[in-house]
């Protein structure tokens, strides 16, 4: 396998996409391959507040729960180079999503319908799931969200099969993103060419 550029590792990676595409675990795997932590934010919340993400949702409501979040992400971003796997609706919210791309290099893990319902549909504790019809939901939250992710540095396909088959494409796009852009450790540039090359 070739030797991953040094200059991924200087800068926060933050997974970001809906629930059920493997952020977690693809984040732990990928941290691994940089050799740098790795951090899950709905796990650092929980930590923060002694609640779980569900509980945190239906005692004080999505929006205290956003605030959170942000504060959260703020202080883990802090410049010190890891991977940081959001939850599905970290990057949806526009203070956090400015925060996100502005202090990380932020990648999509894009999953298809079928495969993030078969995935969700193995636990029971997704606040927003938690509705009559999951699947209709599952639907919507993609119609509304698809178009924000899109907005993330780096969109890659999740792989079918083993999660390893996408820690390997993440790699593989981080790779050529930081040579499309200046090769450094600087902010990377956001550009349609860029972004539509990486996503190939």
């Amino acid at each position: 396998m070739r030797p991953v550029n040094r200059a991924i590792r200087a800068r926060p990676v933050a997974l970001v996409g809906l629930m059920g595409v493997g952020k977690t675990t693809v984040g732990r795997r990928l941290a691994r391959r940089l050799d740098v932590p790795f951090y899950d934010s709905d796990e650092e919340i929980e930590l923060a507040s002694g609640r779980t993400v569900a509980g945190y949702f239906r005692d004080h409501g999505e929006a205290a729960f956003r605030d959170g979040e942000r504060r959260v992400i703020e202080r883990l971003l802090d410049g010190t180079p890891m991977v940081l796997a959001t939850g599905g609706g970290a990057f949806i919210t526009e203070a956090t999503r400015a925060v996100l791309n502005e202090r990380a290099t932020t990648i999509w893990l894009k999953g298809d319908f079928e495969t993030i319902m078969e995935r969700v549909s193995r636990k029971d504790t997704r606040p927003l799931l938690q509705v009559e019809n999951p699947r209709a939901r599952m639907r919507e939250l993609m119609d509304e969200r698809y178009p924000i992710y899109a907005k993330a540095h780096i969109t890659v396909p999740i792989a079918r099969g083993p999660h390893i088959r996408t820690v390997n494409k993440v790699t593989r796009y981080l790779d050529k993103f930081y040579r499309q852009t200046d090769g450094s450790s600087k902010r990377p540039r956001r550009g349609k060419g860029a972004q539509k090359s990486a996503a190939k």
